[in-house]
């Protein structure tokens, strides 16, 4: 949808990579993983960690930074898309600004090159 949108209004789009989106995101269930390699506690081997942030490779990881970056992305009053609900819509006088969410990946674009700054 954001593609055949940006060809029609024809305007340019960014994309970004979002390194860090799976680290450190609060998690609301309670999840232990094993002690890693190289950080065993040799007095209490079998001992568990209790995660209080995400960890690249956590189920939970990309669901909380979903979370995280769409109430960002509300508080500034953009609104969700009826057909495409990744795609973030605001809309400032005559132009508009279109951000697509994919995994940890942001595709943006806009009627004026200001608003995407």
């Amino acid at each position: 949808m954001l593609l055949a949108f940006a060809s029609i209004m024809d305007f340019k789009l960014y994309q970004m990579d979002v390194k860090s989106a799976f680290l450190n995101g609060f998690i609301q269930e309670v999840v232990y993983v094993d002690q890693p390699p190289s950080f065993e506690n040799s007095e209490k081997p079998n001992y568990v960690f209790k995660l209080k942030k995400t960890l690249y490779g956590l189920k939970q990881a990309p669901r909380t930074w979903y979370e995280c970056l769409s109430k960002f992305l509300l508080e500034k009053s953009f609104s969700i898309g009826k057909v495409d609900t990744p795609l973030y819509i605001t809309r400032k006088l005559n132009d508009i600004l279109l951000v697509q969410i994919y995994v940890d990946d942001i595709i943006f674009g806009s009627t004026n090159d200001s608003l995407c700054k």
